[in-house]
């Protein structure tokens, strides 16, 4: 257990993801500012109506993209280990919270649901022309790298960051983008038939 340094937003960070951030409040500056000095860590945990998740993320700050005279500082983190938040200190301006660390359980992915989720990103990047290259696939967490490759709602990201089988979160996520490609190729199809005669046949 350790105290961290914790930034609640809006937004999930995925392990091995990378986002950028507008760093404007002066408490988050004061945070961002030691995590640069120290060369050290924060928690950003998804936080909103219903208050702070119980899991997070611990965030690497890997550039810093711009530096204006009021000290507000916009920058790019990276998602390391998952953590579980204890619970909530005191004493600084910023949040900060008592954390343990969220390991996997031994449930490796079925090499058929891996097939399945990498056949469906390679066509949700050609059906949406994305630049967006596809990670390796022995890479640790495979879930991981490729949901950080799509914007999906918080709470999606939430589930599949709660979950600790990396069989459970391959297959979810292969479900997700099947659902996903059907649905931008229905787009397409409407498109299509659209431009073709100004008709739409609907179908089920």
């Amino acid at each position: 257990m350790s105290e961290l340094g914790l930034f609640p937003l809006g937004i999930v960070l995925l392990p091995t993801e990378q986002i950028p951030l507008h760093i404007f409040e002066h408490r988050y500056q004061e945070l961002i500012g030691e995590c640069l000095a120290d060369d050290r860590e924060f928690g950003l945990v998804y936080a909103d109506d219903e208050g702070l998740r119980e899991l997070g993320t611990r965030a690497a700050v890997t550039e810093v993209l711009e530096r204006f005279d009021d000290g507000r500082l916009n920058i790019v983190v990276e998602g390391g280990e998952r953590f579980r938040l204890l619970e909530l200190t005191s004493g600084r301006s910023f949040h900060t919270g008592v954390v343990e660390p969220v390991v996997d359980e031994p449930d490796p992915a079925d090499p058929e649901d891996e097939d399945r989720a990498l056949a469906l990103f390679a066509r949700l990047v050609e059906l949406t022309g994305a630049e967006v290259e596809p990670p390796e696939r022995d890479v640790p967490q495979l879930s991981f790298a490729l949901a950080g490759r799509f914007e999906f709602a918080a709470e999606l990201k939430q589930r599949l960051l709660v979950l600790r089988s990396e069989r459970a979160r391959v297959r979810m996520l292969a479900e997700v983008l099947e659902g996903a490609a059907a649905a931008v190729e229905r787009e397409r199809e409407i498109g299509e038939r659209a431009a073709g005669n100004g008709k739409v046949e609907p179908r089920g």
